[in-house]
């Protein structure tokens, strides 16, 4: 069957007719699906950049946050420190407190002790004397000084008088060093042998002065190495010894002539 140009016209026009309105109706309807596609899209991208700077500011945040810890124990390390700093400045400061009542109340001892010079009497006395050329304590002078401290622990007002001297041999400021060397060894062994507070004690270094023989002899020199101690009181009951003392029968004279003579031998 043969059909005409004319109806062969009108099919094509008919199909190419219906061509375009799929292609209209296929444009209308994927259009809009693409164009809700490209906003999602756009949308998810959006997103995901929200997404990657909330995780750097979490980052973030954690690094600050563990910089904070840090700081904090530092913080808590630093306040223990000094929390144990100042109870130690506290123990210090209690020490230092009580050392500083003792010295108020040695000073205040010190203080009356001369204030009332008047008062204090000779209650004990003693001679220790040395070698040639020495300053060290001889066994005899330990036991000596040992029996003329002996009571003072009875006395609350005392104090304790140490003259060192030497022999005429020898120049002055030789002698001067050595008679304070000697002075000086006493006082060391009745502050750490019988804990006499070193507040309590006078001590100088006199040379050859004040010789008790001036003779120069071997053993008038021997009797000028010395060291003279005495002990006072002012306490009532050590006036009646000081009057004992001062009648010219003294305990201590005894024993300064036991000591000269035994440095005699």
């Amino acid at each position: 069957m043969k059909l005409s140009i004319p109806m062969t016209i009108v099919m094509v026009g008919a199909l190419v007719g219906g061509g375009c309105a799929t292609k209209k109706y296929v444009r209308q309807t994927v259009d809009p699906v693409s164009g809700k596609l490209d906003q999602v899209a756009q949308q998810a991208n959006k997103t995901g950049q929200t997404l990657d700077e909330t995780r750097q500011t979490l980052q973030k945040d954690e690094t600050e946050l563990s910089a904070t810890r840090e700081r904090a124990m530092t913080a808590d390390n630093r306040a223990g420190e000094a929390l144990n700093k100042a109870g130690d400045a506290a123990t210090r400061a209690d020490a230092a407190n009580s050392k500083a009542d003792q010295v108020g109340r040695d000073l205040g001892d010190l203080r009356s002790t001369v204030a009332n010079l008047d008062d204090y009497k000779q209650v004990a006395q003693s001679t220790v004397n040395f070698k040639f050329n020495g300053d060290k304590l001889t066994p005899d002078a330990k036991q000596q000084l040992d029996q003329m401290v002996a009571n003072q622990g009875q006395f609350k007002r005392y104090f304790i008088a140490v003259e060192g001297f030497t022999d005429t041999v020898g120049s002055v400021e030789y002698n001067s060093a050595l008679s304070r060397r000697r002075a000086d060894a006493v006082v060391e062994y009745l502050v750490a042998q019988h804990n006499i507070p070193i507040y309590r004690i006078h001590m100088v270094g006199l040379g050859k002065l004040k010789p008790v023989d001036e003779d120069r002899s071997k053993a008038a020199r021997a009797k000028n190495r010395r060291v003279e101690v005495t002990l006072f009181s002012a306490d009532p009951g050590a006036m009646a010894a000081g009057a004992s003392a001062a009648s010219g029968a003294p305990a201590g004279n005894s024993q300064r002539q036991q000591g000269n003579a035994a440095n005699q031998q």
